[in-house]
C-alpha cells in the first residue's frame, strides 16, 4: 500500500518538490546539444543560399556598371572600333573572378549606342561559375562623333 502524506497547516510544501525537477533535468541532459546538431544542416543551408543570393545581386550590380562603362567608351570611338572599346572597358573594371559571357553593341539608333553585357554568376565562390547562369546589364550613351 502506498503511504499517503498528510499536509500540516502552516508548513509550506517544499520538502521533496525539487526532487522531481532534478530528475527531469537529468533526463533532459544533452537535449539542447541534440537539437542544435539536428538544426545545423538547416542553418548551414540557409546561410549558403543567402550567400548565393548576395553573389547574384552583386553580379547584377557589376553587369550594370560594366555596361555603363562600355557604353561611354563606345560612344566616343569611331564606328569600326566601338565593339573593341566596349569590351576593353568591361574587362578594365571587372574583377578577375567574374567572367564575361559576352559584350554586344547595338547601333540601330543613329543617335544612341546601346551596350549589353552578360556576366557569369559564380557558385558560392567567385571564379566558380554556373554553366547556365548569366546576368545581363544594358546601358546606352549618346554618340559623340
Amino acid at each position: 500500500m502506498a503511504r499517503e502524506r498528510t499536509r500540516i497547516p502552516g508548513v509550506p510544501r517544499t520538502r521533496g518538490a525539487g526532487r522531481g525537477r532534478r530528475e527531469r533535468r537529468r533526463r533532459d541532459a544533452g537535449q539542447v546539444s541534440v537539437e542544435f546538431l539536428g538544426m545545423t544542416p538547416l542553418i548551414l543551408t540557409v546561410l549558403v543560399l543567402l550567400w548565393q543570393f548576395v553573389l547574384v545581386g552583386y553580379t547584377y550590380t557589376l553587369a550594370g556598371h560594366a555596361a555603363d562603362e562600355a557604353a561611354r567608351a563606345a560612344a566616343v570611338e569611331p564606328f569600326y572600333a566601338r565593339g573593341t572599346a566596349a569590351r576593353a572597358a568591361v574587362l578594365e573594371d571587372l574583377p578577375d573572378a567574374w567572367s564575361v559571357g559576352g559584350v554586344g553593341v547595338d547601333e540601330s539608333d543613329p543617335q544612341l549606342v546601346k551596350v549589353r553585357v552578360a556576366l557569369s554568376v559564380p557558385v558560392l565562390f567567385p571564379g566558380v561559375d554556373f554553366p547556365w547562369g548569366h546576368v545581363t546589364g544594358t546601358a546606352g550613351a549618346v554618340r559623340e562623333d
